[in-house]
């Protein structure tokens, strides 16, 4: 079955970054020509993905707007002949946009639930903005690749997973491996997930990254789990209470990871991304 869908949560409100992010949102700076968020559209259109949801906050619009097609400006541009332009814009005309708004802050899950109501039956791709890969192939590219190795009684949902510094486990959900997949090394079968342990408690060093291929099911166990550390519902959870009922894989991703979540990764990312473009 083709993933056709993808959730973008990014309704945080960007602490890290403020008083910039005040005015503008996080996904909006600058990485290379384009904004943050454009980085996540991309990574989907580039596996076929052209049913996308973002999940904002209010002051945010400015992200949706981004991709909003204007017919005006196109014609204005056509006639500076800036048709280079016209291309990039209409790169957007053929995707279906969708937003919802997470009102409060309650943890991933349950921003992933405020569009529960517009996911479909198939499995759906999760892009979380912090987290952005380089290399020759996307993690979502990796990941889906390896999605479709699997027979239909294999599939159920993948994490993106990352080798994690010791010191490290307590920002992370920790995979326990239970057996690598014949068709790579890197595709393991999972046993147990935990959430944030110190690390003498760590089951494994892989850490989960910012992607996810989840079914329709994970999503619907969400209003099920119970709300963790500050009345969270995390997504980590339901796919936890998930683990009897369907295959849970993790894809350890090649390539570089840059986390964007906070000034010092968002700089770095910026020096990479410039040079590439």
């Amino acid at each position: 079955m083709k993933i056709s869908q993808a959730i973008l949560p990014v309704a945080g409100l960007g602490t890290r970054f403020m008083p910039w992010t005040k005015a503008v949102p996080k996904e909006m700076l600058p990485l290379g020509n384009q904004p943050i968020i454009a980085h996540l559209v991309h990574e989907c259109l580039d596996v076929g993905i052209t049913d996308i949801c973002f999940v904002i906050s209010k002051g945010k619009e400015s992200i949706p707007a981004y991709f909003t097609i204007e017919p005006a400006l196109e014609e204005e541009l056509k006639k500076r002949g800036k048709f280079h332009l016209v291309e990039e814009l209409m790169r957007y005309d053929s995707v279906n946009f969708h937003t919802v708004y997470q009102d409060e802050q309650h943890g991933d899950g349950h921003a992933i639930l405020q569009a529960a109501d517009w996911v479909g039956d198939g499995t759906i791709a999760i892009l979380f903005g912090d987290d952005l890969f380089t290399g020759p192939q996307s993690a979502l590219q990796q990941m889906i690749r390896a999605y479709e190795k699997l027979t239909e009684d294999e599939r159920g949902a993948i994490v993106a997973l990352e080798k994690i510094p010791p010191e490290d486990t307590l920002r992370y959900g920790i995979v326990e491996v239970e057996s690598e997949h014949p068709s790579s090394s890197n595709l393991k079968k999972i046993k147990g997930l935990v959430e944030k342990p110190e690390p003498q408690f760590a089951p494994s060093d892989l850490g989960i990254v910012g992607r996810y291929l989840i079914p329709r099911s994970v999503i619907d166990v969400l209003p099920e789990v119970e709300t963790g550390h500050g009345g969270e519902i995390r997504l980590i959870d339901a796919l936890t209470k998930q683990l009897n009922s369907i295959p849970i894989y993790g894809y350890e991703c090649t390539g570089k990871r840059i986390d964007t979540g906070h000034p010092e990764g968002y700089a770095k990312a910026v020096s990479i991304f410039s040079v590439e473009e």
